[in-house]
């Protein structure tokens, strides 16, 4: 099997944790993104490579790295749609400012504690203690654990996200529609770590291997495509939410203030509905997806293959 395959991917998952947190300690947006999504995805591949101390001590790390950055995050994407729309409808500048303003206030204030809850994250050690407890190569038996493992994790996603599907069924509710999104997600980086493994599972034929890329590919896409519409509709969510409780405060007074604030949150409404209709005739397909995951996992459970993985 050569170098072990899970050991190059903590590795490298690690590295790239690394290549954003310096700039995401300095708050710059898009490192903050980056390295939430590196952290995520560290996190997704720590339960199956590293156990023991060592590989709990990381998963608390990257975990804090997670917590650290995504108030943060939340804020940005908040403030970049709140330009978004302004300039779509024309808003005010004095409308937009006592909406903004509260927000880059408290987006400074968490910035400010960013460095010292990153410092409690020391990665680079623990991610280097994790690799050398690993080894370079695995026994036969621990990697063919291993692959099963991603499998079968994969497939728990798959049924959790299905059960958050049907709970949330046709109706807008955003707390279920924001349950499916964090399924959708998990599912995701479930499958992407068992594409990276993907070369490990394959025939030397390349036709098997074609299809089970090109199915793999298209199960993500899917995947990709809720994930985006659902993320958008949460923070259109966190958005509304904000301007509602502003307009029950001295700081949306005036005639031409409420009337900007009240367009704005018609607006952000209607695309809100507008994305739970396209979520809802991509509902089938998302369902489809979990449906073959947990195929999946049953027949590695039971020790078969599985065609057009």
């Amino acid at each position: 099997m050569g170098l072990d395959p899970f050991r190059q991917i903590l590795q490298r998952r690690v590295n790239d944790l690394l290549r954003w947190l310096s700039a995401a300690g300095r708050c710059e947006p898009l490192a903050v993104h980056r390295a939430r999504v590196a952290s995520r995805r560290l996190r997704e591949v720590l339960p199956v490579v590293a156990s023991g101390k060592r590989g709990r001590l990381l998963r608390t790390s990257a975990r804090r790295v997670t917590r650290a950055l995504g108030p943060v995050r939340e804020l940005n994407v908040t403030l970049a749609m709140l330009t978004e729309f302004a300039s779509r409808i024309r808003l005010s500048r004095d409308s937009v400012a006592r909406v903004s303003g509260p927000i880059e206030e408290e987006r400074q204030r968490r910035c400010a504690r960013v460095p010292r809850r990153l410092e409690r994250s020391d990665v680079r050690r623990l991610g280097a203690r994790a690799l050398e407890a690993m080894g370079e190569r695995p026994a036969r038996e621990m990697a063919h654990a291993r692959l099963l493992d991603v499998d079968v994790r994969a497939g728990r996603r798959a049924m959790q996200l299905s059960a958050a599907i049907e709970n949330a069924a046709g109706l807008y509710l955003p707390e279920r529609l924001h349950a499916v999104r964090i399924g959708v997600k998990k599912l995701r980086y479930a499958l992407e770590l068992g594409q990276s493994l993907g070369a490990v599972r394959r025939t030397a034929r390349a036709a098997p291997a074609v299809r089970a890329t090109t199915a793999e590919a298209a199960r993500l896409r899917t995947l990709r495509q809720a994930q985006k519409r659902l993320g958008r509709m949460h923070d259109l969510e966190v958005l509304i939410a904000r301007i509602r409780t502003l307009q029950g405060t001295a700081a949306a007074a005036g005639l031409d203030v409420s009337a900007d604030l009240d367009q704005l949150v018609r607006r952000l409404e209607h695309e809100c509905r507008d994305l739970h209709g396209k979520y809802m005739a991509a509902r089938g397909d998302l369902l489809a997806v979990c449906d073959r995951v947990e195929a999946v996992a049953e027949k590695r459970q039971r020790g078969g293959g599985v065609d057009g993985r």
